[in-house]
């Protein structure tokens, strides 16, 4: 075949390939360049060569042939670009192009090549290098393959003919484009007559009316697809289809019996499921759903009936008590219908059935039955032990009406707490109660037949302990109270509340008074504010720490029950430091020093500095005593020893100002006589406060006293001391300014305006506020 088709391939034909080089020619050395139309010098169309050659021969693919050659073989053809020399060869001299390899279209569908024609002498190019293409011609070697199979697929049961199911799809790796080798057409091996294929598309339809799911659900469709346009020869490529048919509503549900008998004993539990009952459905899934009605009959009002959504039974519930002694017997009508309908299937309808059942009532041996489901009762407190609480009553509810026997559960030590006649039912007292501690106790009664002990009923009752008024009142809590220094007549300084550990009853009105068996209290006094409260109030003007801290006063508090109880509590009231503004400043016992017009602070500076000034003295002294020899060595050591004494104090407050008093001590200047330099044997006597003898003596004459006895001593030291007393004289016979001996002149000024001028004149605002208060008083 190939020997017949290559000749026509080599045929030269006036197109050349897109690539050659026209219209001109190349210029030979040596030669005068010619300017007309050049002729054209080779030319051929592309090349086939067939795919899956199998020959042992090399396949001819075409022949190369330039008008330069002679035939004589001066002529040199060159074969260059894809595949040259290994898969496609030429023959230089004759330019025949062969193919050595067995080509694959579907992995290379052409070659791009090079040809060149040249001298063999001068090895020059005789024409211009040009590109043609060697194509693989396709041979039907491929298969038509179904990528996406098997296929799973559903379609609603019940469908028309002709309901589009799926669309399958093959591919052919043939050329497309040449020959029928990828014409591919579709056909069902297996499957009919339930479904068709449409042999060009590949679509998939139902080929029956009404397909059943409950019938048949689950089919197996073969589809074929062949090239070649299904010729005799192609290939083919098979897939498989399953298809199953979806549910739909088109079966009503049915009862397997139109009648139904139950049997329900009469101690059934209300509440509880008795019976069930199911009515059947072809149909799956929502399609098979229903609910279950009961819609007349002689029980509906005793009996309910539910749907188990997973099982899609009816639930036949209890909802009052059975009597066997009262009805034997029930019937009910119950309906089953779907709850999802289609209509386009109405017509096999109706989708509801109905079935009649009928209920037999057991008679049982039942407990006896007490007339109240429980029971409240009330007893005093305090009661006496076998005092009546109430009693309890039950019945056998058979018709035998055997005898009933009580009893009490002890399950809890609450029902120790009461006792019952085993006959009558009578609830009595084991014990004395008290309501304060526990007002009510819950216990349980059994009752049982006598003839059958096994039956047993049991019933709650509640003992309610009634209040007897057995407790005082008395303080609701322990108050702090407390009375400023600056308080005023009338001033309420505390509200107090009492409590009762009986209820409202015995103690919801209070009545606060004081112990009428004290005299009246001249500091305090007390107002029953008639709402359960009390007030305390002030009966003076201003308390002083300094004179009394603490006061105590009794108050007496009475209920209102019957018979009346009261008792009697003691306030302690505290006086204490206030602003202004009613705020307590301070109530400690340290407070009471700032009335001598200092504070804490400054008392401990002034202990500090006493301190220091008596460390300093016992040091002088101590170093004046040890010295054994005088302090001047030689006569020419003459030194100056000034003591000078001048402070003109601090004021009315300052206690450190010098005390003149030393001066008329004469132990003091006894002491003087010592030599600094020698240790001395006794220790130096504390200095104390002078005699009011020595506040006559003329101070001016002390001091030439002194000197004269300084100038005859002769144990003082071999210098001369100069010892100088600065004295102002006798007082002024005006007298004192200072406001300090003022108070206890008699005044009607009221200093109360000091309290305004802020915190550096409060502690003058006390001051005179304590002394107008003594005086008032």
């Amino acid at each position: 075949m190939n020997k017949q088709k290559n000749p026509f391939w080599t045929v030269f034909l006036n197109q050349a390939s897109p690539s050659v080089t026209r219209n001109q020619t190349k210029h030979v050395e040596g030669e005068t360049e010619v300017h007309h139309r050049p002729k054209r010098g080779w030319v051929w169309n592309q090349f086939f060569v067939l795919e899956e050659h199998m020959g042992p021969d090399p396949q001819y693919v075409g022949k190369l042939h330039s008008n330069s050659d002679k035939g004589d073989g001066s002529v040199k053809y060159i074969l260059t670009g894809e595949g040259a020399g290994t898969i496609f060869i030429i023959d230089d001299t004759t330019g025949d192009i062969h193919s050595t390899k067995s080509l694959d279209r579907e992995q290379k569908t052409h070659y791009v090549l090079h040809a060149q024609a040249i001298d063999r002498r001068t090895n020059k190019p005789l024409e211009p290098e040009s590109e043609f293409i060697i194509k693989v011609q396709d041979i039907n070697d491929n298969a038509p393959k179904f990528t996406d199979g098997p296929y799973i697929v559903t379609v609603p049961e019940m469908s028309e003919m002709g309901t589009s199911v799926l669309q399958v799809t093959a591919t052919d790796a043939d050329d497309p484009t040449y020959g029928n080798s990828a014409r591919v057409v579709y056909s069902i091996l297996q499957g009919q007559p339930y479904f068709s294929v449409d042999p060009k598309t590949g679509v998939i339809r139902t080929a029956l009316h009404n397909m059943d799911r409950e019938a048949r659900e689950h089919y197996s469709v073969v589809i074929q697809a062949k090239d070649m346009a299904g010729q005799v020869g192609g290939l083919s490529g098979s897939t498989t289809v399953n298809i199953t048919l979806t549910d739909v509503n088109d079966n009503p549900p049915r009862f397997p019996q139109k009648h139904y008998q139950l049997y329900v004993p009469e101690s059934a539990q209300v509440g509880s499921a008795v019976g069930k009952i199911k009515a059947n459905d072809a149909d799956t899934g929502s399609n098979a759903d229903m609910k279950y009605t009961i819609i007349n009959g002689d029980g509906s009002g005793v009996f309910s009936i539910s749907t188990d959504k997973e099982t899609r039974e009816g639930i036949l519930s209890l909802k009052k008590p059975l009597n066997y002694e009262k009805k034997k017997s029930y019937t009910l009508n119950i309906e089953g219908a779907n709850t999802h309908l289609d209509f386009r299937f109405s017509h096999l309808g109706p989708f509801k059935d109905v079935t009649m059942l009928k209920i037999i009532v057991g008679d049982v041996d039942e407990p006896p039955l007490f007339t109240m489901p429980s029971y409240v009762m009330e007893v005093y407190e305090n009661a006496k032990i076998g005092t009546t609480v109430g009693t309890v009553t039950a019945q056998d509810p058979d018709t035998a009406n055997s005898l009933v026997r009580y009893f009490i559960d002890h399950n809890t030590e609450e029902d120790r707490y009461f006792t019952i006649d085993a006959s009558t039912g009578t609830i009595k007292t084991a014990k004395i109660f008290d309501r304060e501690e526990t007002p009510w106790y819950n216990i349980t009664v059994a009752a049982s037949e006598i003839d059958n002990p096994g039956l047993v009923s049991h019933v709650p009752v509640g003992v309610r302990i009634l209040d007897v008024n057995d407790n005082p009142p008395e303080l609701a809590r322990e108050y702090d109270v407390v009375v400023c220094e600056n308080a005023k007549p009338g001033q309420v300084i505390q509200t107090i509340t009492a409590t009762d550990k009986d209820n409202s009853a015995n103690g919801a009105r209070f009545h606060f008074s004081l112990d009428e068996g004290l005299s009246l209290n001249p500091n305090f006094t007390l107002r029953d504010n008639e709402d359960n409260t009390a007030s305390i109030l002030t009966r003076r003007r201003r308390y002083s720490r300094t004179t009394q801290d603490i006061y105590y006063l009794p108050v007496l508090i009475s209920d209102g029950g019957v018979p009346p109880l009261s008792s009697s509590s003691t306030l302690t009231i505290r006086v204490c430091a206030c602003e202004r503004d009613g705020r307590v400043r301070t109530c400690h016992a340290e407070a009471f020093l700032s009335s001598a017009g200092l504070s804490t602070g400054a008392l401990i500076a002034i202990l500090l500095c006493v301190v220091i000034l008596l460390a300093i003295v016992v040091l002088f002294i101590t170093l004046r005593r040890s010295k054994k020899e005088p302090l001047i060595i030689s006569e020419e050591d003459v030194r100056e020893n000034v003591v000078t004494y001048d402070d003109e104090g601090g004021g009315e407050e300052d206690t450190e100002a010098f005390d003149i008093t030393a001066l008329r001590n004469p132990s003091a200047a006894e002491e003087l006589k010592y030599r600094r330099d020698v240790r001395p044997e006794v220790k130096p006597v504390p200095r104390h406060h002078p005699s009011s003898s020595l506040d006559s003596i003329d101070v001016q004459e002390f001091i030439k006293q002194r000197l004269a006895e300084a100038d005859l001593d002769p144990s003082v030291p071999p210098y001369d001391s100069l010892q100088t007393y600065a004295y102002e004289g006798h007082r002024s016979e005006a007298g004192s300014i200072s406001s300090l001996d003022s108070a206890t002149t008699h005044s009607d000024q009221d200093y109360n305006y000091l309290g305004d001028w802020g915190p550096e004149f409060k502690k003058l605002a006390e001051l005179y506020g304590e002394i107008e208060s003594e005086r008032t008083t």
